[in-house]
């Protein structure tokens, strides 16, 4: 079938590039990159990722609320004891 195709230049150059590198016909790079862009169209959907929580076990008397603090605290204690050797 032969029709009028226009084309983003972005999206010519892309084509032009193929054909450069795969040595192909202008005509052979347009087709493979329909081809490749519709059937992904019918593709089966992905699988949904799942999360399983695991218990982190924290101690107790630790706030989980304020990690971040805690975090901030031991940094601090790090470099105090970098500085002082």
């Amino acid at each position: 079938m032969r029709t009028t195709l226009t084309l983003e230049p972005d999206v010519a150059q892309l084509l032009k590039l193929r054909t450069q590198r795969e040595k192909v016909s202008f005509k052979r790079a347009v087709n493979d990159a329909l081809r490749a862009g519709l059937s992904k169209a019918h593709s089966p959907a992905r699988v949904k990722f799942k999360v399983e929580p695991v218990a982190l076990n924290f101690k107790p008397g630790i706030d989980l609320n304020k990690l971040n603090q805690l975090v901030d605290e031991l940094e601090v204690e790090e470099a105090r004891k970098k500085l002082f050797k």
